[in-house]
């Protein structure tokens, strides 16, 4: 008995000392515990558009290459060659830019890290704006490139580390669905403005970011992390909502962050112990499989996929892909708290499946000559089935586990490794997909398929559901 009351005694001190803090700071009351004080989420909405406003600069910066492929060729006089290079060097940008964003997030902070990627956002748009041949293209889509490889680490990890549980996941995935907005914005424009014109349009979302920054918080948990109490409860209480009641929740992120300052800074080297092994297993595949399924190789060559299908404008084809898009983005935002990841992620994979299927079929037909006017219908069905569903959760899904999975001591390195791995899959994809076709339209998609169909495998075995529960009861049930 006497044991218990030590071990009760011991236990209220520590949650003392992580709380007292607070309310010697008057951010809580000690008898604000009953959990029936009011707050508002207006903080982090306003929060969430900030940030997304990078999402949406992510999805102009993909989607620029789509329609704009025959105006620069043409203007430039490029190869088809040389085009492939300017497409897909976006992601060996990128690729640099994941490597560093995780280490530049944590030295100096998630809106640091924005500001940063605004900055070479900005500098590739007037560079490609003002090109001469394919040089200065080049220079501006990797700069472009480098800018975004951080935006896609930092902008899913600041809104989960700001967001309450029950919404997280919902606010998360509209990361996915502003980059869906910026890729069809820049589908659609790129129909009807010159590409030049097109690149001028990219530096709003940047303007917007750097603007938003100044009157948003900075993210509380990186803001515990390095032992700034003081500015962790202001942001805290400002995300929460001033009539707030914070006790519990800061007591928890106060505890954990405890916990990891008592482990030795991770290092590359320290993801591979075993304790961690399942996060990085489902981080990196489900980055792996989301690329893998051929996503940019659609996405960066839609215009030219229609035509050879046997369209004779890929315009029509462009603007239904962009329209579907968005409204099947939001649709999965909004069930992303309510079906939980997993079902979401199972319903996609089988929908990309059957999309790259149908439309390795219409290219199979229209290489042996059966049923010709059945080509382009099976194609535009395929490829819109296929969008369809990967907006609905391969899109968004990865990117919201991502930012849940890994402790706060290793979220650095290891978002950086898992960002790298899905461009490094983007660049493959975007770069071979021309010879693929070349090689075979038909067996392309057949082999998208088959990604795809790899991936329900994977999810159905491996990839847990966070639906519900805090970052921390996350990431303790996965790696200790």
């Amino acid at each position: 008995m006497s044991s218990n009351q030590d071990v009760e005694s011991e236990e209220s001190f520590r949650q003392d000392k992580i709380t007292e803090p607070l309310i010697n700071h008057g951010k809580i009351s000690a008898t604000e515990n009953d959990g029936n004080s009011k707050g508002s989420i207006s903080v982090v909405l306003l929060s969430t558009f900030v940030a997304v406003c990078g999402s949406f600069e992510f999805g102009s910066c993909v989607g620029y290459s789509g329609p704009t492929q025959i105006g620069i060729m043409d203007d430039l006089g490029l190869s088809l060659s040389e085009y492939s290079v300017f497409g897909s060097i976006l992601n060996i940008g990128a690729m640099i830019g994941a490597l560093t964003s995780g280490h530049i997030a944590d030295f100096i902070g998630r809106k640091g890290a924005m500001r940063i990627s605004a900055v070479f956002c900005i500098a590739a748009w007037l560079d490609i704006y003002f090109s001469k041949g394919a040089l200065s293209l080049d220079i501006g889509r990797f700069s472009m490139g480098y800018g975004v490889g951080i935006l896609s680490y930092v902008v899913p990890v600041f809104i989960a580390e700001i967001t309450p549980k029950n919404l997280r996941g919902g606010l998360t995935t509209v990361n996915q669905l502003m980059i869906c907005c910026g890729a069809s914005v820049a589908f659609i424009v790129g129909t009807i403005v010159t590409w030049r014109t097109l690149a001028l349009t990219g530096l709003i979302p940047c303007l917007i970011l750097l603007l938003g920054l100044f009157f948003i918080p900075e993210s509380p948990r990186w803001l515990a992390k390095l032992g700034k109490k003081e500015e962790f409860e202001v942001a805290l209480q400002r995300l929460r909502g001033q009539d707030a009641d914070i006790y519990q929740e800061a007591a928890e992120i106060q505890d954990y962050i405890e916990t990891l300052h008592n482990l030795p800074k991770a290092g590359i080297q320290d993801l591979f112990q075993k304790k961690y092994a399942r996060s990085l297993i489902v981080g990196v595949g489900l980055m792996a499989f989301q690329q893998f399924g051929g996503i940019n190789g659609f996405s960066f060559y839609v215009s030219e996929i229609f035509m050879t299908a046997g369209f004779t404008s890929g315009n029509v084809g462009t603007i239904s892909w962009a329209c579907i898009q968005i409204p099947i983005t939001a649709l999965g935002a909004t069930l992303m708290d309510k079906s939980g990841r997993r079902p979401l992620l199972l319903m996609s994979a089988t929908g990309t499946c059957l999309g790259c299927f149908l439309t390795g079929i219409s290219f199979y037909m229209k290489g042996h000559e059966l049923l010709m006017e059945w080509v382009p219908i099976l194609a535009l069905a395929g490829i819109l089935v296929y969008i369809g569903s990967f907006s609905i959760g391969m899109g968004a899904v990865p990117w919201v586990i991502m930012s849940e999975i890994f402790p706060i001591n290793i979220k650095g390195t290891a978002g950086s490794l898992v960002t790298m791995v899905n461009w490094f899959g983007a660049w493959v994809v975007s770069y071979t997909f021309n010879y693929l076709m070349s090689w075979s339209s038909a067996g392309t998609f057949f082999l998208f398929a088959g990604v795809s169909a790899a991936t329900i495998l994977f999810v159905a075995s491996i990839v847990p559901e966070t639906k519900g529960r805090t970052l921390e009861e996350i990431q303790t049930s996965m790696n200790y």
